[in-house]
C-alpha cells in the first residue's frame, strides 16, 4: 500500500499541515522529503530504513554521496536536495545571527555552529567578525587541516580582522572524531590569540569547539 492510499489524516504531509512538523517521527519528515519510495516499501519505510542505517539524522546529514547512495532509492538526485536544505538551515541561521540582539543569545550561536561542522570529516577554524556593537560583519573558515590536527596562525586572524575593521571576534573549530573538551593546543593558541589581537585592539569574547551536537564554550567555562 502506497501513502495515498493511506487513511489521509494518517498521511505523513497531511499531519503536518494539521499539527505541525513537531508531531511527526524523523522518520516521516524524511519521508515528505523522499516523497517517494521504491518498489517494495513506501516513502515512511524508507524514511525508517535510512534511519536504521545511519542511526542519527546527525549521520545522515553528515553522508557522503556514497554513503547515501549506499540505501536503494536514494541516490544523488535526493542528496543534492538534503545538502541544499542543509545550506539553506545554514544560512537561515546566519541571517539570524546577523540581527542586532542575536548574538547576546550564545545558544543561537551554538545552534549555528552545530549546522556550520555538521558532517566535515576533518578540522575547520572558523572565525566570526563583529563590529563595535557586537553585530556580525562576516564569517570565514581561515584554515582546515586534517581528522585531528589543523594549524592556526595568528598573524592571518589578526590581518583578517583588520581588513574587516572588526572590534572583536568569537572563533570555531570542530573536532570530528573527539569530545567537545578543548586540548591542551586549544587552550595555548587561545592564549596566543588573545596576546596577539590585544596588539591591535581587537578582543576575542568566546572560542567554540564543536563535536556533533555538543559544544564547548572557553567563555562559560572561564578560560578566556
Amino acid at each position: 500500500m502506497t501513502i495515498n492510499q493511506w487513511p489521509k489524516h494518517q498521511r505523513p504531509r497531511e499531519r503536518l499541515i494539521r499539527d505541525g512538523a513537531g508531531a511527526l517521527s524523523d522518520a516521516e519528515l524524511l519521508a515528505i522529503f523522499l516523497r517517494v519510495g521504491v518498489r517494495g516499501i513506501d516513502a515512511v519505510q524508507l524514511g525508517q530504513h535510512a534511519m536504521q542505517h545511519f542511526g542519527s539524522l546527525q549521520r545522515l546529514f553528515g553522508a557522503t554521496l556514497l554513503e547515501f547512495s549506499a540505501i536503494n532509492g536514494m541516490g544523488p538526485a535526493k542528496f543534492a536536495q538534503l545538502q541544499a536544505v542543509m545550506e539553506l538551515a545554514r544560512r537561515a541561521m546566519l541571517e539570524e545571527l546577523r540581527h542586532p540582539t542575536t548574538l547576546g543569545s550564545p545558544q543561537a550561536v551554538k545552534q549555528y555552529l552545530r549546522l556550520l561542522f555538521n558532517g566535515r570529516t576533518f578540522e575547520s577554524f572558523y572565525v566570526l567578525f563583529l563590529d563595535v556593537k557586537n553585530r556580525l560583519v562576516d564569517v570565514k573558515e581561515l584554515f582546515r587541516g586534517t581528522l585531528t590536527h589543523t594549524s592556526v596562525y595568528p598573524r592571518e586572524v589578526v590581518k583578517e580582522a583588520l581588513a574587516r575593521n572588526a572590534a572583536s571576534i568569537m572563533l570555531a573549530h570542530n573536532h570530528p572524531s573527539g569530545s567537545p573538551d578543548p586540548s591542551e593546543a586549544d587552550v595555548r593558541l587561545t592564549g596566543a590569540l588573545v596576546q596577539a589581537l590585544a596588539l591591535v585592539d581587537i578582543r576575542i569574547l568566546d572560542h567554540f569547539v564543536v563535536a556533533g551536537h555538543h559544544v564547548h564554550s572557553f567563555a562559560e567555562h572561564g578560560q578566556l
